[in-house]
């Protein structure tokens, strides 16, 4: 009877364990905003490992050996691209020759915005600082001979920063989803059921940061880097400019000289920061003029990873901008 018994409770555990989550694919993200809406999928399925942890940043990340194992024993990779993970771009062609591997700037439905390399938004390589100040309203396409390592923003001539506009998070929702129901079919109605629920939540996030943003919209504000267009042109509010273009690359006593005199051009207004970069250009920029400085962080270095992240990120961004635009001088 004992013998029995123990058979029948370790058939009745593998049938429980048969469920969503045992069959999961291996899947590897390479950074924050992304994992999260991967994650949401995957709930209760399984749990997608991330390379960009912590505070790190795809703009400046040496790619770990941990990190490279899990490339190789993938069965499926989600990354943005070469034009912001330049540093994954020959591991995955090394690692991953047994890995369903998904660029997501190719997900269909998504809106791509071109560069900034004028005026207020530094010019597209190291020879900028001759430009002249003020802001073009109409984004520059990119330039054929640029070189794809000096800056991130140069792949196809757009921005990756695809995230920052919640409608692109859902265009790229629905590639994820599509591509994981089809490595694990077995698991499909969790994982499109998860992409159901996803996607009204950020319909309801995207109203909510409309409301939130609507009272400061109008007004200019300077970034470190020009990583916001998509949520500029989303939800309508005003970068007026940069500091600088690519965060890897500190910008010129020139360059801060121009920022500071568009800062005094545009009066009251707010200088924002980045977690992960050198504050003290910021406050140089700031110095001697009404703007107030905050911070934004559009790739979510402090926040802990996790399905929740990219619904953290937004609202954190709009809060923040929020906050600095109310401040009264």
């Amino acid at each position: 009877m004992k013998p029995a018994s123990i058979s029948l409770l370790s058939a009745a555990v593998f049938s429980i364990g048969a469920g969503p989550g045992v069959a999961a694919p291996d899947v590897v993200v390479s950074i924050k905003p992304i994992h999260s809406l991967v994650a949401s999928i995957m709930k209760g399925v399984g749990e997608p490992k991330l390379i960009v942890d912590g505070a790190a940043s795809p703009h400046t990340f040496a790619l770990k050996p941990s990190n490279a194992a899990a490339i190789e024993g993938a069965d499926v990779i989600f990354w943005i691209g070469p034009g912001i993970e330049a540093f994954l771009e020959k591991p995955l062609d090394a690692l991953a020759s047994s890995a369903t591997v998904i660029e997501l700037e190719d997900a269909p439905g998504l809106q791509k915005l071109p560069f900034r390399e004028s005026g207020a938004f530094e010019a597209h390589n190291d020879e900028h600082e001759g430009e002249e100040a003020g802001h073009d309203d109409h984004a520059k396409p990119a330039d054929d001979h640029a070189d794809h390592d000096d800056d991130h923003h140069d792949h196809g001539g757009f921005d990756t920063h695809l995230w920052l506009d919640a409608m692109n998070a859902k265009a790229m929702a629905a590639e994820i989803e599509k591509t994981l129901v089809s490595a694990d079919p077995a698991n499909a109605a969790a994982y499109q059921a998860n992409g159901a629920r996803l996607m009204k939540d950020i319909d309801a996030l995207d109203t909510e940061i409309k409301a939130t943003v609507a009272p400061v919209k109008d007004k200019p504000f300077i970034v470190f880097h020009d990583a916001y267009q998509y949520f500029e042109h989303r939800y309508g509010v005003s970068v007026a400019g940069s500091i600088t273009v690519s965060p890897e690359t500190m910008p010129g006593a020139e360059r801060v000289d121009q920022i500071q005199k568009k800062v005094k051009e545009l009066g009251a207004t707010c200088v924002f920061a980045e977690p992960q970069f050198e504050p003290k250009l910021v406050a140089v920029v700031t110095e001697g003029t009404p703007a107030r400085s905050g911070t934004l962080d559009p790739e979510a270095a402090t926040l802990k990873s996790g399905s929740g992240l990219y619904f953290e990120l937004m609202r954190g961004l709009a809060r923040s901008m929020k906050e600095c635009l109310s401040q009264r001088t």
